[in-house]
């Protein structure tokens, strides 16, 4: 593991960092205006062997903007909405479908910047970088395709007890899209393209690290959408995000993140009433393995569900439940699968186990570690739980038991806890108690058994995989979670709708009023009334 950094001649020409990237500018009422202030650094996971010496590289600087520049932002996106009156909201559907093609074409001719971003910036796999930016675009067509077939669906004239009538979907007016460092483009897009193209206006703040990922992408912003339709902020939460909050003039808060932060913003917006939140929170989601399961498929799944990404996933398996008759088998097996996993730079071929971007996850890590070990847990792999700066070798603690705060707590790094158990009482019941809903994998080969689990298991989290690793996608399915893991529904069809709401427009049923309907339909004089029909 001594040897896991490389050496600066040996990183492959094409992922090699020249130089740090100074971003000098901030995307604001339609431009990219030049930033004269403080500036913060994107330090890098990764070290880097100079002369002899490891030093942590610094991949780029970007601005560190104040609350007078997110007010600023804030009111460029307000004119550009004008109370529902702006060009963007008022535009039709067709119009800025293809504002959003435009975006797309110019975003895929920087599909390699992206992706080496992604690996110096949050020490993401090549592989993974490179899935993420093509599951993005797969993404952006597919919100596309589902926006036509919705206008398509509401591209009639409806006439009930004697009421016509056009039922349509209008924005909502400013987002505000906050994103989590692990998915810096895939989720941070999940919930901005839906946005945009339902006609709001925009104010993005990028996460904590993977800041510069989005930087070969600003010309394409400016370039695509009308002016103030489109804003990027970036410094700290409380001089962004806080001052936006607080100001009572965010409609709508599109966040994926903790929970924590979730209830700190929201509780910022003095018109609790008036704000519509669309959030992605924690998880803890469980694997529960049952006497009668496939072991050789269960370790299969729970290998990458626990630690693809290092674990750094909120869809990422973070307790194994496994019967007492399969544990010893199961810990065998899942331990020479670990061996296998190679680690090191995100470049590397084949590389699964990279350095973590959070500078105080190692020490975090650390202690629940030893707090599972002075509680009776061990770490029961070769390594586990080895630290080299940013990197962290996976720690496998078993047994592990409710004293311990990785009972509890979402570790969102490579540390697999595993509990044995007798009854499946024992599982579900830690469900049930848990503050987290989002998902659980139940393993097994009785289909008596499974039905039983089933239908509790439905009523605590959103989402019940069997024989499979929790996952997020395909992104046609519902993204969403229960208690504190979520708030309102994410997929291509569900996003399109909690970023709009459905109004009408509606005339009695009369002569005066059908040929004034028929004058603006055949005339086409409204964006909104009209029985266009998009192919």
């Amino acid at each position: 593991m001594k040897n896991i950094f490389p050496e600066a001649d040996n990183i492959p020409v094409e992922w090699q960092l020249t130089a740090p990237l100074f971003q000098h500018t901030w995307l604001v009422n339609g431009e990219l205006r030049e930033w004269k202030g403080d500036m913060t650094p994107a330090v890098s996971p990764l070290f880097v062997k100079r002369n002899g010496k490891l030093q942590q590289e610094i991949v780029g600087y970007y601005p560190k903007l104040s609350g007078e520049e997110s007010l600023e932002a804030l009111e460029s996106a307000e004119k550009a909405y004008d109370l529902g009156r702006g060009l963007w909201p008022t535009m039709r559907v067709e119009d800025r479908i293809r504002h959003v093609e435009l975006f797309l074409h110019e975003m895929r001719r920087h599909r390699n910047e992206v992706v080496k971003y992604l690996m110096w910036e949050i020490g993401k796999s090549k592989a993974e970088s490179e899935m993420e930016f093509d599951r993005t675009v797969e993404y952006i067509i597919d919100t596309i395709d589902a926006l036509k077939k919705l206008d398509r669906e509401s591209s009639r004239i409806d006439l009930q007890q004697g009421i016509y009538a056009q039922i349509r979907r209008g924005p909502l007016g400013v987002v505000l899209c906050m994103a989590p460092y692990n998915y810096p483009l895939n989720e941070t897009f999940a919930t901005l393209i839906p946005a945009l193209i339902m006609g709001n206006t925009v104010i993005m703040k990028p996460a904590r690290y993977g800041v510069l990922v989005l930087y070969p992408l600003l010309e394409a912003f400016k370039n695509s959408f009308p002016v103030g339709v489109m804003n990027i902020v970036y410094g700290d939460g409380d001089d962004t995000a806080g001052v936006l909050m607080r100001s009572g003039r965010i409609d709508v808060l599109a966040f994926i993140g903790s929970s924590r932060v979730a209830n700190i913003l929201k509780k910022q917006h003095p018109k609790a009433s008036r704000l519509r939140s669309v959030l992605g929170l924690d998880a803890k989601n469980p694997a529960i393995i049952l006497s009668h399961a496939d072991v050789d498929l269960s370790v299969k799944e729970c290998i990458t569900g626990t630690l693809a990404f290092n674990g750094q996933r909120c869809t990422a398996l973070k307790m194994i439940f496994v019967h007492r008759s399969l544990v010893d088998s199961f810990l065998d097996k899942y331990l020479t699968e670990l061996k296998k996993l190679k680690y090191g730079m995100p470049w590397e071929e084949g590389v699964t186990l990279t350095p973590l971007p959070e500078k105080d996850k190692p020490e975090y890590l650390k202690a629940l570690i030893a707090d599972a070990e002075s509680k009776g847990a061990k770490v029961v792999n070769e390594n586990g739980g080895e630290t080299l700066h940013t990197f962290v070798y996976p720690a496998v603690l078993y047994p592990v038991n409710e004293q311990m705060r990785i009972f509890h707590e979402e570790q969102f790094g490579p540390i697999v806890p595993v509990i044995p158990f007798d009854n499946v009482e024992e599982a579900i019941q830690y469900m049930v108690d848990s503050s987290f809903g989002q998902q659980v994998s139940i393993f097994g080969s009785d289909p008596a058994d499974i039905s039983r689990m089933i239908d509790p298991l439905v009523n605590q989290v959103c989402r019940v995989n069997i024989n499979s690793k929790c996952q997020r996608g395909p992104d046609a399915y519902p993204f969403n979670g229960r208690k504190d893991s979520a708030e309102g529904t994410l997929s291509v069809s569900d996003a399109l709708r909690v970023f709009s709401i459905r109004t009408m427009v509606a005339a009695r049923e009369s002569d005066e009023n059908k040929r004034i309907i028929n004058e603006i339909l055949d005339n086409r004089m409204s964006n909104f009334l009209t029985t266009d029909y998009i192919l």
